[in-house]
């Protein structure tokens, strides 16, 4: 041990010298402090929204795919302006949930096609809807949302299925 030299020469710590005044008295007994941390406050638990990479279990997901599920109801979006369009979503999924629904088929139109010249012209109501499920009041009700089967709409229709109402 005696020829060992450390790698790197590591100078002492020099003692800090503490002033007498700030002793404690003999015969105190010595009580350890703790710096105090600042707790965050808890996060708000965030609302339960249908994330697009969220499945449902696999039967439900190959009977979407496969077209063998029969929407409950069915709502048509085509023709009405975004407000219109959000009152009207708005007030079937109340009353699908209301009457116990699972499946509804959400029909918005084709989104633009990527040569279109006007691509802000063409499928402004089905951008929306998104954020428009994700904000809704219903959105605890959301189990998912899938792209619907051709023959319930392709492209230009939506599966929205609800959770199983509890009780």
């Amino acid at each position: 041990m005696a020829s060992v030299r450390p790698l790197r020469a590591i100078r002492p710590v020099a003692a800090a010298k503490i002033a007498p005044a700030t002793l404690p008295p003999p015969g105190t007994p010595k009580v350890r402090v703790l710096p105090v941390r600042a707790v965050p406050p808890p996060k708000p638990e965030p609302r339960k929204v249908p994330q697009p990479g969220v499945t449902l279990d696999g039967g439900w997901d190959k009977r979407l795919a496969r077209g063998m599920i029969i929407p409950d109801a069915t709502i048509d979006l085509h023709g009405h302006t975004l407000h219109s369009a959000h009152d009207l979503l708005d007030a079937a999924l109340d009353r699908a949930i209301r009457r116990g629904d699972r499946v509804i088929l959400l029909v918005t139109g084709k989104p633009p096609r990527p040569e279109s010249e006007r691509p802000h012209a063409r499928g402004a109501i089905r951008a929306a809807i998104g954020d428009w499920l994700a904000a809704s009041r219903h959105a605890g009700a959301i189990a998912a949302v899938r792209g619907a089967h051709p023959r319930h709409g392709g492209q230009g229709a939506l599966y929205i299925v609800l959770r199983r109402p509890r009780g």
